[in-house]
């Protein structure tokens, strides 16, 4: 079945003057207009493609990959609004999405961005989005366990650091002594699960632990070095907040990774900063 919202693998079947016509195994068709065709595409050719439905209701196939699709949660900046609701850039050239006024938690704004979950709606099969998250999360039966790597979108702003999503399907916290960059509501990062409780609250952090957070600390030090010439003007005497600032890490987390690098014979330190060896 052809469903807007998801990636499909289809074969192509004919051709036409409007592009090509892509079909699945149950022979269902669906259009791939001509400017997302590629010369070298031929009758046989299987191709992934992302449906959507076009100002006429109708499904269309696109080769462009949305910021999202169906089941995701999004952090998507507004671009246009009328009296029915809002139109989210999606990544699509010819397509923005939808957010009916009754999915907004609060009146959108164009320029801003939010974040928000995309479903199928059950009477048109039209993809849409919505911000009112709570019925898509929840902390039910938690699915990630300690240490294990998620992706987060920042929803808002709490007391004491930000609510945000993991991995599509659950509320965790990231907490403001575990933040050394700026964050804001929408912001999409990889993030690490540093505790699940007994009454099933997920706190995550930016930084791996132990040993792994030294070595990545390390290696975004070695990338800054490259970037700056092989020098970086941080030291011993240089402040929590410098440090975090130029670097994205706790002056602690700093110490370890240049001390990882010393001991790998990478690095010379002076009392002006440090430097390749």
């Amino acid at each position: 079945m052809l469903e807007a919202g998801i990636f499909h693998t289809l074969k192509v079947k004919r051709n036409s003057e409007y592009g090509l016509f892509l079909t699945n195994e149950e022979g269902d068709e669906v259009l791939l207009p001509n400017r997302y065709i590629s010369p070298e595409t031929k009758i046989g050719d299987l191709i992934e493609v992302f449906l959507y439905h076009d100002s006429e209701s109708r499904l269309v196939a696109t080769t462009e990959r949305p910021l999202a699709t169906v089941g995701e949660i999004a952090a998507l900046k507004v671009v246009d609004k009328n009296l029915h609701g809002a139109f989210l850039e999606w990544g699509l050239t010819s397509k923005h999405l939808f957010v009916p006024n009754s999915n907004q938690t609060v009146h959108m704004q164009i320029g801003k961005t939010y974040a928000v979950y995309l479903y199928r709606d059950n009477i048109s099969g039209r993809v849409v989005a919505t911000a009112r998250l709570g019925k898509y999360i929840s902390n039910e039966t938690i699915s990630v366990k300690h240490g294990e790597q998620v992706d987060i979108v920042v929803d808002h702003r709490a007391a004491s650091g930000w609510r945000v999503v993991v991995d599509n399907r659950h509320w965790g916290m990231l907490y403001d002594n575990q933040l050394f960059r700026p964050v804001h509501a929408g912001d999409r990062f990889t993030a690490y699960v540093r505790k699940v409780t007994e009454d099933h609250r997920i706190d995550v952090s930016l930084q791996m632990e132990g040993l792994d957070e030294v070595k990545a600390s390390a290696e975004r030090i070695v990338d800054l070095l490259k970037a700056n010439g092989g020098r970086l003007d941080l030291c011993d005497k240089s402040t929590p907040d410098e440090i975090a600032n130029r670097t994205g890490m706790s002056k602690k987390t700093f110490k370890k990774a240049v001390g990882y690098l010393l001991s790998h014979d990478r690095i010379v330190v002076s009392e002006h900063g440090i430097q390749f060896k």
